[in-house]
């Protein structure tokens, strides 16, 4: 039985273990060493480390392609940007996780990049815009308006336009889908988020596909990792692996509870709007009152954690707009919720006392 036979679920256990030999353990290595002996695969902690290996073997098969484990996911984001060459031309959404546009918008400013603003739920002036381009920065469900794009037509064009695809996937993770097998190029994720899943390490990772041309993206962001020092420190990339482990029971549990969430939510009298794309975790709603009415609500819930960040075991609340880089196409009253794996009905009960008021 080879992994590629196994499921996920299984995936997410079984993979990045050290080998059954006798006395071993069953747990992945916690190296934390910075320096090795001459004359073996790695001779310096910022070339390679066994704890990295490990969780990159299973993000790696979980997408169907090679990971790199970064310090943060803006580390790779900013690894992932770095494959375009100054003066090129960027395709990204209007709206987008906040770190992201606000590095497009200071290349911008700095004639680094020309970037081409779209909504890429308008799969066809997407695809208009994608000629002559670079990259194509792609995200789906989009942070935090929870709108979806045609990967596969989206990342389609930007192979006919001779562009780099990049998709930040933290969001639908790959249980939900793989970019990789829809022609995406390149894979972003915070690793902070839904894979270790318990709010307690910062971590980003890239995962490339297979064949010629998703080698040779790998080794330039791996070349990136090594000479830009971003690099993922031996004791969270543990973590991390041991929270992947979790992540399919995480993810069902979460998911059941916002989809009834999603659905009482769109019959409740106080909320204007709710955004669910019908998959993952994280819903979005807009309630009366502008910025002062949806601040209100966060500040008056009790379970529900009023904090930024998203894709813990907790159930996060957060008014986006209190961000001063967040784009201006998120409208102020709108609330995102990352829905945990506590009881619905408490969830719920908390959520209804705060919108009432």
């Amino acid at each position: 039985m080879t992994h590629q036979d196994l499921s996920p679920a299984t995936r997410l256990v079984s993979l990045g273990r050290q080998e059954r030999i006798p006395g071993a353990g069953v747990n992945a290595r916690l190296e934390l060493s910075s320096t090795y002996v001459a004359d073996g695969p790695v001779n310096y902690a910022r070339a390679g480390n066994p704890t990295w290996s490990a969780f990159e073997e299973a993000l790696g098969s979980l997408e169907g392609g090679d990971a790199l484990v970064f310090a943060s996911g803006m580390a790779a984001v900013a690894a992932a940007l770095s494959l375009v060459d100054h003066g090129g031309v960027v395709v990204a959404p209007r709206s987008a996780y906040n770190g992201t546009v606000a590095t497009l918008l200071d290349a911008e400013r700095d004639g680094r990049f020309e970037v081409r603003w779209v909504d890429p739920a308008d799969t066809s002036a997407t695809v208009d815009a994608v000629e002559g381009s670079d990259l194509v920065w792609l995200e789906s469900p989009s942070n935090p308006l929870l709108e979806v794009a045609d990967l596969t037509a989206l990342a389609s064009a930007a192979s006919r336009a001779g562009a780099i695809s990049v998709c930040d996937n933290t969001f639908a993770t790959p249980l939900v889908q793989r970019p990789l097998a829809l022609g995406v190029d390149v894979v972003v994720h915070s690793v902070t988020k839904y894979l270790s899943g318990h709010s307690d390490l910062i971590l980003g990772a890239t995962v490339t596909g297979a064949g010629d041309r998703g080698r040779n993206l790998h080794d330039r962001l791996s070349h990136h990792r090594l000479l830009g020092g971003a690099i993922a420190g031996p004791m969270e990339t543990w973590l991390a692996l041991r929270g992947l482990r979790t992540l399919h029971v995480r993810l069902e549990r979460a998911t059941a509870n916002a989809r009834e969430l999603a659905d009482r939510l769109a019959r409740h009298p106080h909320v204007q709007r709710v955004r669910y794309p019908g998959f993952g975790a994280i819903v979005s709603i807009e309630v009366p009152g502008g910025a002062d009415g949806a601040e209100r609500v966060a500040g008056a819930t009790q379970l529900w954690t009023h904090s930024t960040s998203l894709g813990g075991v907790e159930s996060q609340i957060e008014r986006r707009r209190r961000h001063p880089a967040e784009p201006v196409a998120v409208p102020q009253e709108l609330l995102r919720l990352s829905v945990g794996i506590e009881d619905v009905e408490d969830l719920w009960a908390d959520l209804d006392q705060a919108l009432v008021g």
